[in-house]
């Protein structure tokens, strides 16, 4: 135990500052694979030894369990908005306020478009993280601000800090997330800032891991440590590991600050990172407590704003692109014109009715912006008359199938058998939460798509050994393994199998509800839209969606097929031994001894009972673990009862 300690204590000293090395001082030391090497070893020993369990170990950047909701933080020090200036006479107008107080110093920064967040360290380790919110209370997102690994764990400083910094996506990191998005038939984020929040703001830290999120420091909202300007607080927050805000210049007057304006406008095209202006605070912090705040802003500091720029171009066409979940989203082909130091010649005109609100037609004259900066889009057109308007295609440009107008606007295929659709349908379909084909991930379902070996998911279930081990990087061995995941997966039930087919609306606890009212999948081919809306927690939008899917004649094809190869098409026998938690509402906190969350919280379904994510005078247990949190105090303050897991499965009738 002793030897296991100190190589985990070593570990994780280790990968702290290889991550500094290569994430803050941009000069990395190991190799990517010699750093993978070093975290899974870290990783084994820690699933040996979970007595040595530490919420600041480097392992805790891949995304831990999923929550329910996030809990509220109040903020000890708020965190204010700044008030916008527009011109060089509103900076003037601000500095010739300022000068009043005496010579003024100015610290002009870079203003980072993401989501502020505070960060509180106590004893030289990460204690909590918050969202901004209103700033004066935000959300608890400690677990997926973990995940940040810019965002140092621990640091040398043992005393009481809280920062705030601003989280952001980095310009590659987003065009490849909204490259997928779109390929996947989702959404488009409208900007960096946007896809900051939406990631930061998962109740699932793994997918928040999956975005590549960044922070800079940009502010020390608390030390019990004196300073005196605002750049020695910098500079003190980069010695403790912090990659604290770029590009921050000292100026003297209106004059100066000006001119790092425009130096900060010049490079803001080849930043790596969105900036939507640039900020300009008072550097000394004695003279900001006798300048004052407002109520939502301190009057030492605004932030000057960008103006977004804008060319007009032609439209040239409208082309239109099916996505792996069947949206047709429609794309302006323009005239190339330069905007905001890149050439464009393409802009995303996400849905019938953004074109119909903007009157957008071929031909016509059309202005043109960058969404944040980095998405081009078109802002209004000119309205030359004669030209004909837009209509999306009423059949699947991949597939020929006919076409929906849903109520969300999008434009869909309604053939589920969609060429388009068909990657994205097998990784979801062999997915862990699905049918858990392990072994099948993206990689693989592309070559067997590519291969022609599978055209639909029904297809996984007629592969043979012999043919799999013809494919790339794909052994005897493996051909077995994925031969035997295979066969495995057919007896996950009803449940998983609904879930697994990819209806619009039906998420796994959807499915659930649909399996218990109907048992047999072949009920579900005959239910009405009007029964289907009499299931608790299943709405008239979600009833039309199920209804579509089993009337499609393709979906009683692949659910033949299923069948044929023996799929359970029944919901699981025995599912629930008995119904002793029902009513009874569970929140877990802490880490169990012997129990993963996830394990818990199947135990605690299985018998009839529901979880929480927040203690409540509705929650009837909190089962608590290691390094129990707010949730266990606040359950002591309602007399909520509290129970370990020995209890907990002594409720269950296990041995504890």
């Amino acid at each position: 135990m002793e030897e296991a300690a100190e190589k985990i204590a070593h570990l994780r000293e280790r990968l702290e500052y290889y991550s500094k090395k290569y994430y803050i001082d941009d000069a990395p030391e190991i190799s990517d694979a010699e750093y993978d090497r070093l975290f899974y070893e870290l990783k084994a020993l820690e699933e040996e030894h979970p007595e040595l369990y530490d919420p600041n170990s480097p392992t805790v950047r891949v995304g831990g369990a999923a929550l329910d909701k996030f809990e509220k933080i109040v903020h000890t020090y708020p965190l204010k908005s700044l008030a916008d200036v527009f011109s060089y006479d509103e900076v003037r107008d601000f500095c010739a306020r300022m000068s009043k107080y005496g010579d003024v110093e100015y610290s002009v920064e870079c203003k980072i478009d993401g989501l502020s967040s505070a960060i509180r360290y106590e004893g030289g380790s990460m204690v909590y993280g918050a969202t901004r919110g209103d700033g004066f209370v935000g959300e608890d997102v400690t677990s997926n601000l973990k995940t940040v690994k810019s965002l140092p764990l621990k640091i040398p400083y043992l005393g009481k800090l809280e920062v705030r910094g601003e989280v952001f996506m980095p310009k590659e990191s987003f065009a490849k997330l909204n490259a997928e998005r779109e390929e996947n038939g989702e959404a488009l984020f409208a900007n960096p800032r946007n896809a900051a929040a939406g990631s930061l703001r998962q109740l699932d830290s793994k997918v928040t891991a999956s975005r590549k999120l960044d922070i800079f420091i940009f502010n020390m909202q608390y030390c019990d440590k004196a300073f005196e300007t605002h750049s020695e607080t910098l500079d003190f927050l980069a010695k403790q590991g912090f990659s604290v805000i770029p590009f921050c210049r000292i100026a003297k007057s209106a004059d100066e600050v000006i001119g790092v304006i425009e130096e900060i406008g010049q490079k803001r095209e080849g930043l790596s990172y969105d900036i939507d202006g640039v900020v300009i605070k008072v550097n000394s912090l004695s003279q900001r407590v006798e300048i004052g705040e407002n109520t939502n802003t301190p009057k030492w500091a605004v932030a000057y704003k960008f103006p977004p720029e804008k060319k007009q171009t032609k439209l040239l066409d409208i082309t239109v692109q099916v996505g792996r979940t069947g949206v047709l989203t429609p794309t302006a082909e323009l005239m190339p014109v330069y905007l905001a130091g890149t050439k464009v010649s393409r802009a995303t005109l996400h849905n019938i009715d953004f074109i119909r609100e903007r009157n957008i037609r071929i031909g016509d004259i059309v202005t043109v912006q960058k969404a944040g900066d980095i998405i081009p889009e078109i802002v209004e057109a000119k309205g030359t008359p004669g030209l004909d308007e837009f209509e999306m295609p009423a059949f699947c440009p991949s597939c020929g199938s006919p076409t929906i107008k849903d109520d969300e606007s999008a434009t869909r295929c309604t053939n589920i058998a969609c060429p388009a659709q068909l990657l994205r349908n097998l990784v979801h379909f062999a997915s862990k939460d699905a049918m858990d084909i392990d072994g099948m991930g993206p990689s693989l379902a592309k070559v067997l798509r590519e291969s022609g070996m599978v055209k639909g998911v029904a297809d996984i279930y007629y592969l043979d050994k012999n043919s799999i081990e013809g494919l790339d990087r794909m052994g005897k061995k493996s051909a077995q393994n994925l031969i035997n995941a295979i066969e495995a997966s057919k007896s996950r039930g009803l449940a998983r199998l609904l879930y697994a087919l990819g209806i619009r609306n039906v998420g796994e606890k959807a499915a659930e509800i649909l399996s218990q009212a109907y048992p047999d999948i072949e009920l579900l081919f005959s239910a009405s839209e009007e029964e289907l809306c009499l299931i608790d927690d299943i709405g008239p939008v979600t009833a039309t969606y199920i209804k579509e899917f089993f009337s499609h004649e393709s979906t009683r094809v692949l659910v033949d097929r299923l069948k044929a190869v023996g799929v359970l098409t029944l919901a699981e026998q025995g599912e629930k031994l008995d119904a002793r938690f029902a009513g009874l509402t569970f929140v877990l906190t802490g880490k169990l001894p012997t129990m993963t969350r996830d394990e818990a919280q199947g135990l605690i379904k299985k018998y009839g009972g529901k979880t929480s994510g927040s203690v409540s005078k509705k929650t009837d247990y909190v089962l608590c673990g290691e390094d129990a949190g707010s949730k266990l105090t606040k359950a002591r303050q309602l007399g909520v009862a509290v129970i370990d897991e020995v209890e907990f499965l002594k409720m269950i009738g296990e041995k504890g």
